[in-house]
């Protein structure tokens, strides 16, 4: 499905099967000699022809498009290999352009599964998830040439004028697009409608829930009517959107704060449980990658309340173990 949004900004709906997600939000700006396609998909078939199929209806050729990627998670980041030319550029932050890059080489692995496993993920669990992890299936598949871009950076494509505002939070590097003109907000996993980001640790941002509070606000003292986000509905009342995000938080907050309660745990114990939009009725029914991205939310949220000095944190045995102080 294509569908134009504003002139010459048109939404590519990317599925994404076997995914909760269901489907991406690629976005196309048609410039007047060059194009700009905004994150990409899997690097899967059935990504690759939706997008080739959008672009055959506009009549637009890859030779003539670059790409710009909100941040580097495989579902927005993985087909980029397979649809850029000689002549394209591929611009992201260079937080998580290094990161990505790194997908492809076991250090990255390597130093996540370590993080996980200080955080109480079971040795033997940790190895099916990462194995199974989409990043692995899905990734780009090989190092690419990336054009770094900064933080109030501009790029310029046809009518409209992009400046680049860096948002971490989801991701070390995650970067905005923000139009103040047509007072227009590209969101990548920033500001999501009916559901929340994965707020996860990541070694190099060990609070990154603090961080994503941060640049929500950031975002609010911008002037917004319209916000293309990288997944389900688009969204026009912006800072409506970003209080229900901070309500979430904090409810996750308070509940954790409720099940220490019993006692130190660590961020895998007190991930199983917390209360998930998910339909299995045991954590052990859980899939491993879910087990996964709910670790990390939860380690994201015991850190932020450490931070905070609301709980006390201590490494005992090599795992990181949370109490009430």
């Amino acid at each position: 499905m294509t569908i134009e949004i504003l002139p010459n900004i048109f939404q590519l709906e990317v599925p994404l099967h076997g995914n909760p997600l269901k489907s991406l939000n690629s976005y196309l700006i048609k410039g007047n000699n060059r194009h700009l396609i905004i994150d990409t998909g899997f690097n899967r078939p059935e990504c690759k022809n939706a997008i080739i199929s959008s672009l055959e209806k506009l009549k637009i050729s890859l030779e003539d498009c670059d790409f710009f990627l909100t941040h580097l998670h495989a579902d927005h980041t993985g087909l980029v290999s397979s649809l850029a030319t000689n002549n394209s550029r591929i611009f992201c932050s260079k937080e998580d352009g290094i990161l990505l890059n790194m997908f492809e080489s076991g250090e990255y692995w390597t130093n996540v599964s370590s993080l996980l496993s200080s955080h109480g993920f079971p040795p033997d669990e940790l190895i099916t998830a990462t194995q199974k992890h989409p990043a692995k299936e899905s990734s780009p598949g090989k190092q690419l040439e990336l054009s770094y871009i900064e933080n109030g950076a501009t790029i310029e494509i046809g009518e409209y004028s992009f400046i680049c505002i860096l948002t971490p939070g989801h991701s070390p590097g995650h970067m905005c697009l923000y139009e103040p003109k047509y007072r227009l907000l590209i969101s990548g996993d920033h500001i999501l409608a009916r559901i929340t980001p994965n707020i996860t640790v990541w070694p190099q941002m060990p609070d990154a829930l603090s961080q994503y509070l941060h640049n929500l606000d950031k975002i609010l003292e911008l002037e917004i009517d319209l916000v293309l986000p990288g997944h389900r509905s688009l969204i026009y009342d912006c800072p409506k959107r970003i209080e229900e995000i901070k309500n979430h938080h904090q409810e996750r907050l308070e509940e954790l704060l409720g099940i220490l309660n019993s006692g130190p745990l660590t961020a895998y114990q007190a991930a199983s449980k917390m209360t998930w939009s998910l339909t299995y009725t045991s954590w052990g029914d859980f899939p491993m990658i879910q087990k996964w991205f709910a670790t990390g939310e939860a380690a994201s949220h015991l850190e932020y309340l450490a931070q905070q000095q609301k709980v006390q944190k201590d490494t005992i045995d090599g795992k990181s173990l949370f109490s009430l102080i």
